[in-house]
């Protein structure tokens, strides 16, 4: 067990936040983000198995990359309770990656990532274009093993927003071109620890539909002046500044995005009501998900913010892609979709909107 930690006052958008870190013994970060300095000792912890980084190979046809990670294939898969990684430590019970008995909020490094740092040696094949380098974490929303982000506290809310905005620039500092924190919810969209939780990936080079955003944007494209224009018919809710709504050009049934209504490239923008506002509306926009088909929805939801190379006109949004067309019945990406890129979407997001609007 390692005795190294330290706890670091950071002055949040809200306020003060502590963050405490604690280096693994196998070399992996971990954070624990709380209002209170964390206190407690260091107990039992999982360490990562000896694993090489993947490789990133890419497609001539598509002019697309796909990392390569096969050690993935041995990762955790929809483990009892009592064998939840990341839950705080239990006597008795298994090692977790979390080796304290409480915490609020945790952030460490994926034990089977799909990027690696270019300090770890990879050897790759002949058919790689090079290791697949960057930056895996995992981000446990909370101890408690069930719940989500409608079921989180405000206050909880309001700490992951604040805890994403100091990985970000941790991140941002460290060289990567593109940060991507999300979240899979549901088995049915392939999560394998059912504990609420997020991820964040750090890739070395912008990733291709980021890459389209950064030149739409840059060639004067304006999302907020194209959401004026639609006079409130694709809005769902909002809060303050922030508006929740189902795009004209959705792909998914029930796509829902948020939204600052003034330049914002990035949470890390946001003033003190903006955060609160974010905060809300993360919780309220899977709450009317769920309340769609009275069952918890399956879906993807990702921050879309800025890269560092990108302009000044990027406009931050976080996005919410459902999984679920009907009750019980899944959106699965048909052949056309997968081999062409053209969605065919079974509800037009205006019925959408008006139909998430109600609820």
């Amino acid at each position: 067990m390692s005795d190294y930690s330290a706890i670091i006052r950071l002055e949040g958008k809200t306020g003060p936040v502590f963050r405490r870190d604690h280096r693994k013994p196998d070399g992996r970060h971990l954070s624990l983000y709380g209002y209170a300095p964390h206190e407690g000792p260091v107990l039992d912890e999982l360490l990562r198995p000896e694993t090489a980084p993947g490789e990133l190979r890419r497609d001539p046809l598509r002019n697309s990359w796909a990392i390569y990670a096969p050690h993935r294939q041995s990762r955790t898969f929809l483990p009892s309770a009592a064998a939840d990684p990341l839950a705080p430590h239990r006597p008795g019970a298994p090692a977790t990656e979390i080796p304290f008995e409480d915490f609020e909020l945790a952030v460490f490094e994926n034990r089977f990532p799909s990027l690696a740092p270019a300090t770890v040696p990879a050897s790759v094949t002949d058919w790689a274009c090079g290791p697949a380098n960057g930056h895996c974490d995992v981000v446990v929303f909370s101890k408690e093993q069930a719940g989500s982000l409608a079921t989180l506290s405000q206050e909880r809310r309001v700490l992951l927003i604040e805890a994403l905005i100091d990985r970000y620039r941790y991140l941002h500092a460290a060289g990567f071109a593109f940060v991507l924190p999300f979240e899979n919810r549901g088995e049915r969209v392939g999560v394998t620890l059912a504990h609420p939780h997020g991820q964040i990936y750090a890739f070395p080079g912008i990733p291709g539909p980021q890459a389209s955003a950064v030149r739409a944007f840059g060639e004067g494209f304006d999302l907020i002046a194209n959401h004026a224009s639609w006079n409130g018919k694709f809005d769902v809710t909002s809060d303050g500044d922030l508006s929740a709504f189902c795009p004209p050009f959705a792909r998914f049934p029930y796509e829902t995005w948020i939204m600052a209504r003034r330049p914002c490239a990035g949470p890390w923008e946001l003033d003190t009501g903006g955060v609160h506002a974010l905060a809300r509306l993360l919780g309220e926009v899977p709450r009317r998900l769920d309340a769609l088909f009275a069952e918890p929805m399956p879906y993807m939801m990702s921050f879309q913010a800025a890269p560092p190379q990108a302009g000044s006109n990027f406009q931050f949004t976080v996005q919410f892609c459902p999984m679920l067309r009907s009750p019980g019945r899944l959106k699965y990406l048909a052949s056309v979709e997968q081999f062409t890129g053209v969605f065919t979407v079974d509800v037009l997001p205006e019925i959408a909107a008006e139909r998430l609007r109600t609820l």
